[in-house]
């Protein structure tokens, strides 16, 4: 059961790209405006409630910094503890080269120099003690689904859409089809490795909390089996619809911290979510999912150490 203690420690990271490395995107920079901003937003709410928050800022935002921050983190924390991740970027896609997706490709956030494979976040999700209570905050496109629109309308003035265009993706994953291919394959071998070495240790209430999951969350615990950490996970939109970035803020940035209000607002997960949805045009509809013992976590007040 996810729980909070009166020794809590809690550790954040605050990813934020305005751009990409044109090398590991043959040629294609993907500028945005207002990430950096998203990721020093959600730093200062996470300074405010007595975290220690690490920011890392487009050319900084590497694959190599965030899978050390998040191993070092996972060290650090234990039961009780609380780890925050947010992500405001472009999101992308590779063809799934281990089939645990429906539609044949596995998301991304699009690193400086290089894409980070949902499969391989899950995973280094996977790792964090049991009882530790992890939120993770994506503004950005971050599915494949067949319904999403090929062509997405024209932005209003002034946003742009957080997504790697289709045939970029495809000339990226061309390019570096080896590198990964072999990143899904590595990941997919570590996780069944560590899912063979735990499984006779999981709590037999986390691994029935499994049992109805779907989309994401199923692809996550097929990958890595039942979580020990309690994971609430947020994104900036459903499946089918495209995360908007702004000259101050991405859209879903913007709402969360309007509800929010400067550590105002009133109510859990879960209400919190719902306004922030509501507050949103329907072509963008801020997605919720859960990995492991989280039905407890989900009725604690927003960002509470």
């Amino acid at each position: 059961m996810a729980t909070k203690t009166a020794t809590s420690k809690a550790l954040s990271l605050h990813l934020g790209l305005n751009l990409v490395g044109a090398a590991a995107y043959e040629g294609w920079e993907g500028p945005l405006a207002a990430c950096e901003f998203d990721a020093n937003d959600m730093a200062a709410i996470a300074r405010n409630k007595g975290m220690k928050p690490t920011v890392l800022l487009t050319k900084k935002a590497t694959r190599t910094a965030l899978l050390s921050a998040m191993r070092s983190a996972a060290k650090a924390l234990k039961a009780g503890d609380f780890f925050f991740l947010s992500y405001s970027g472009h999101g992308g896609q590779v063809p799934d080269a281990n089939r645990d997706e429906r539609d044949g490709k596995d998301e991304t956030w699009c690193l400086y120099d290089g894409q980070l494979i949902d499969d391989e976040l899950y995973f280094e999700l996977s790792r964090f003690a049991s009882g530790v209570r992890i939120l993770v905050l994506s503004d950005s496109c971050h599915s494949g689904s067949v319904t999403r629109e090929r062509t997405p309308p024209p932005p209003p003035p002034g946003q742009r859409a957080k997504l790697m265009p289709e045939a970029v993706g495809r000339r990226v994953y061309d390019a570096h089809k080896a590198m990964y291919d072999k990143l899904q394959t590595e990941v997919a071998k570590a996780a069944q490795a560590a899912k063979a070495a735990t499984q006779a240790l999981v709590d037999p209430d986390a691994a029935l909390a499994q049992v109805a999951v779907t989309g994401p969350a199923l692809q996550a615990t097929t990958l890595v089996g039942a979580f020990r950490p309690a994971v609430l996970l947020i994104s900036g939109c459903q499946d089918n619809q495209i995360s908007m970035d702004g000259e101050n803020n991405g859209a879903f940035t913007e709402k969360l911290l309007k509800v929010w209000n400067h550590g105002k607002f009133t109510g859990n997960y879960i209400g919190f979510h719902a306004r922030i949805r509501a507050a949103l045009p329907a072509s963008q509809s801020p997605n919720l999912f859960t990995l492991g013992p989280a039905a407890a976590f989900v009725q604690q007040a927003p960002f509470a150490v």
